[in-house]
């Protein structure tokens, strides 16, 4: 890269990065922005323009960490891709309208400035997209284990029985993970009865009801009691006007309702000590 530039950025480093910072507050998402503190923008703007001149004083393997290390930070904030792409387009603009305002250039000069620039800048740019894409794209995969792991736990409350709590949308692919987790979980628990609660369902159509059945059947034919807690006012109406038949298994309206009768049925129940 020409020396020139080199020289400059590393003199008018403050100043470009106030210009810099002015700038991508107009043109970046103003809801990414503004959920930041200031210090936090100027921080993670420092860091932007570090990484920039970076590319001319590191070497490859110390480059190559801290791109990493900043696209990890810029997905951490939820910023999204444009931030970098808009961000380089911004800083060589920047570069360009500072030299060329500072001191006279000819044309043969101004030309080759903006090669030396586009030369610097546009692998910079491949490499921060292509690193930023790998990570949101492994935060994304994370973040997609983490959330089936949390989203059908079936969860021992007493000897022989256990609950799985369902909150939100069932669709094909999370009604798999249920029944295998409860499946799994029924034999790991050893299980006598197990309380499906749909409390936090909020929509119980025709497929839903589909899984919840056919994971009563399974839960039935490894041995086990399945018993379905937290019929609210409205599902109920919806299963009987669907005409879904849900004779083989025990439902309750509360989980209390359900935990109570499971005692029953596993020989226990809940008295009140005296005193």
């Amino acid at each position: 890269m020409n020396k020139e530039i080199v020289k400059y950025i590393k003199a008018h480093e403050d100043e470009m990065l106030s210009v810099w910072m002015e700038e991508m507050k107009k043109n970046s998402d103003e809801r990414s922005i503004n959920i930041l503190s200031n210090q936090v923008f100027y921080n993670t703007s420092k860091e932007f323009i570090d990484l920039v001149v970076s590319n001319i004083l590191d070497t490859d393997e110390k480059f190559n960490e801290k791109i990493n290390s900043f696209a990890e930070n810029i997905v951490a904030l939820g910023w999204p891709l444009t931030f970098i792409t808009i961000g380089l387009r911004k800083l060589k603009e920047i570069i360009y309208g500072k030299m060329t305002s500072e001191r006279e250039y000819t044309v043969e000069q101004i030309n080759k400035l903006m090669v030396d620039l586009d030369l610097w800048m546009n692998p910079i740019n491949d490499q921060m997209i292509e690193t930023y894409s790998a990570t949101w794209e492994r935060t994304v995969s994370l973040q997609k284990i983490a959330l089936q792991e949390l989203s059908a736990p079936l969860i021992p409350v007493f000897e022989k029985i256990s609950i799985m709590p369902l909150i939100g949308t069932i669709d094909t692919d999370r009604a798999r993970l249920i029944m295998e987790n409860l499946l799994n979980g029924v034999v790991k628990h050893r299980s006598e009865v197990v309380l499906i609660d749909i409390t936090g369902v909020p929509v119980v159509d025709t497929m839903v009801a589909h899984h919840i059945i056919q994971a009563g059947e399974a839960v039935r034919l490894v041995g086990a009691k399945c018993m379905i807690v937290g019929i609210r006012p409205e599902i109920a109406q919806t299963i009987v006007n669907l005409g879904i038949d849900l004779n083989q298994i025990t439902t309750t309206s509360t989980l209390r309702k359900g935990i109570e009768q499971a005692l029953e049925i596993t020989n226990r129940r809940i008295v009140k000590l005296e005193g």
